[in-house]
């Protein structure tokens, strides 16, 4: 199932909604005509699902192109690295059959996460005001990026360098973590041989994937940007506080691999048939009855990082158009269609209402959001089983009927159709 790329093109894959779109699966069906699958942005947090001839895997730092042998993986400077979760997938994949071994590239600029920023992040997340983060130590990680004191792979190359950078943050979050949490504190020349120890296993990796990048542009290589969460899930276009650490949009893409924006010359949104959020934070159309139990038991929806059960709810059309402005989308791939397949009525939401009044635009404040109530349209099920079908023509009319109406509600053609995991349960139009 052949998805033909353009030669010299560069594609942004990323999420519309609040994450877990199946963003694996599409990356690793485009990735049979792509030369190169660059991960920009996120760390561990990330869980993206690939299932292929009976097996599933996922996969959390690697980029999801990892399973085609003649695709080139680069993980970008945009990545917070985890060493132990990183040594960890690579071995995975080795033992599924796959050779990493001049495939796998590693950007020297990426920063590194700490054994304290995992204390962090578990630590920040106690009490009322949480977040509702993985716990993986990503949000701290970003704080010392951005506070300028954060540690790099390249740090490791230089053991002074990398030893005094670390004793000057561990002795901050020794502060932190033993006055403020009542915590123990971390032991500096553990944490130096663990760190010295991971630099020996991925020496092979590192590069200034920035330059090789350009490079394969030059060369008129074929590229995905693979974006990890979702859109509204952006540390500044969304729905913040509840958002993650860095720049899951199309802007993200480029700062996170290097490549300029100029290069850039398409980009696709990948969405469920229906909407998931996992964590704290407003959900317009979330159902907190038994349909959304049944959707989240017929959808699988527990994290794939974490195992959470995953909020559910209709589409929302408001939020998609507000995603699709942000990050110029102009193709959709949809996913789950199959998981609406028993149900008698199916709604979108179209607008919002606030106070008797239809708003404008989508807001990203949480308070107004949260204040917001949906309008909807509601669709007539198809109640046949989709997952075994091929074309769009195979589909129920019901179902086309469903998916054209996105489009018209959006302006945006849906090239891509998900009815099942595997990545050969997708129709494409």
């Amino acid at each position: 199932m052949l998805i033909k790329i353009p030669d010299g093109a560069v594609w942004v894959i990323l999420g519309a909604q609040w994450g877990d779109e199946g963003k694996g699966k599409i990356v690793d069906l485009l990735s049979e005509d792509a030369d190169i699958v660059v991960r920009y942005q996120g760390g561990a947090n990330a869980g993206h699902t690939v299932s292929f001839d009976g097996k599933t895997y996922v996969l959390h730092l690697l980029p999801s192109g990892i399973f085609h042998p003649n695709v080139v993986c680069v993980i970008g400077n945009g990545v917070v690295l985890d060493p132990i979760a990183l040594i960890e997938e690579i071995e995975m994949v080795k033992s599924a059959g796959v050779d990493v071994s001049g495939r796998l590239f590693i950007s020297h600029r990426a920063h590194l996460i700490m054994p304290y920023h995992k204390l962090l992040d578990k630590l920040y997340e106690q009490g009322d005001d949480k977040i509702g983060t993985t716990g993986k130590g990503i949000g701290p990680s970003y704080v010392d990026k951005y506070a300028r004191v954060g540690i790099r792979v390249v740090d490791l190359l230089d053991r002074d360098v990398f030893c005094k950078k670390l004793r000057k943050n561990i002795e901050l979050k020794n502060e932190i973590i033993e006055k403020i949490y009542g915590e123990t504190k971390f032991d500096v020349e553990k944490i130096i041989d663990e760190y010295i120890e991971f630099d020996k296993k991925i020496d092979e990796y590192v590069t200034d994937t920035a330059v090789y990048l350009n490079r394969a542009i030059k060369d008129g290589k074929k590229i995905l940007l693979e974006g990890a969460q979702g859109a509204l899930l952006d540390i500044d276009h969304g729905t913040y506080p509840y958002v993650t650490s860095s720049s899951p949009t199309a802007g993200g893409a480029s700062t996170g691999s290097g490549i300029p924006p100029t290069k850039i010359n398409g980009v696709i949104g990948v969405i469920k048939a229906y909407t998931t959020r996992v964590g704290e934070g407003p959900f317009p159309t979330e159902l907190k009855d038994e349909l959304g139990d049944h959707i989240r038991e017929k959808g699988h929806e527990y994290g794939a990082t974490t195992g959470r059960p995953r909020r559910c709810g209709w589409l929302d059309i408001v939020s998609l158009n507000y995603t699709i402005m942000i990050n110029g989308i102009e193709k959709l791939a949809l996913t789950k269609l199959d998981v609406l397949d028993e149900l008698d009525e199916i709604k979108i939401c179209v607008a919002y209402e606030l106070k008797g009044k239809k708003l404008k635009n989508f807001p990203t404040d949480s308070e107004t959001l949260s204040k917001v109530e949906p309008v909807y349209e509601s669709f007539k099920g198809w109640k046949t089983k989709t997952s075994d079908l091929k074309s769009y023509s195979d589909l129920p009319s019901e179902a086309r009927e469903y998916i054209e109406a996105i489009e018209k509600l959006t302006g945006v053609k849906v090239s891509i159709i998900s009815v099942g995991a595997d990545r050969n349960q997708t129709i494409l139009r």
